[in-house]
């Protein structure tokens, strides 16, 4: 099957859209989650007739299927008002949420922001510090960053300055230059006491 899903990428990717469509829609006969998401994209690229309702429901499919790049095209689509017409941020939230859940890195940060600004669902600074913690301990800078000023200013988590300097560091270390003032900051605020 990764063989023929090669194929039809190649085929796409070199203009041939009739032949990408039909090893597509052979391999999505057959229940292949990867396919039901290239026929999406290529319905709502403009490559097939259907467009977005069509591109939904093998979005839907692939992501049932466990297709995490789905859940997050699914969420994207949500946000942006493509979906419905309108944007619906709690149902974005729902396929970021699922996504995360699932291990995408991008849809953990997504989720963490949605639950630092109340952006979908309900504020909630401790499930936003559980998701940057976790885009964070994948390797995003960015999440980091906000896991390290959460723990600094104590929203969602217990103030622990050295658990932020851990954070800051991690991220200068990458290449962060605000983390590294950060850091310098810290340091120089740990040899007082308190938070």
């Amino acid at each position: 099957m990764r063989a023929q899903l090669e194929l039809g990428v190649r085929a796409y990717e070199a203009g041939r859209v009739d032949e990408a469509r039909a090893i597509f829609e052979r391999l999505s006969a057959a229940g292949v989650p990867a396919a039901h998401y290239n026929l999406a994209m290529m319905q709502l690229r403009g490559d097939l007739a259907g467009g977005v309702p069509t591109a939904l429901v093998l979005l839907e499919r692939a992501a049932d299927g466990g297709f995490v790049t789905a859940m997050v095209q699914l969420a994207r689509l949500h946000e942006d008002g493509t979906a419905t017409g309108r944007s619906d941020l709690p149902a974005a939230h729902r396929w970021y949420l699922r996504a995360a859940t699932a291990g995408s890195v991008e849809a953990q940060v997504e989720v963490a922001t949605s639950y630092y600004l109340g952006r979908g669902t309900e504020t909630d600074m401790a499930q936003a510090a559980r998701w940057y913690r976790e885009a964070a301990n994948a390797g995003d800078v960015g999440a980091m960053y906000l896991i390290a000023s959460m723990y600094e200013a104590g929203l969602g988590v217990e103030c622990d300055l050295r658990l932020a300097l851990y954070w800051y560091a991690l991220a200068a270390d990458a290449g962060d230059a605000a983390a590294s003032a950060k850091v310098r900051e810290l340091q120089d605020r740990l040899r007082a006491p308190g938070c």
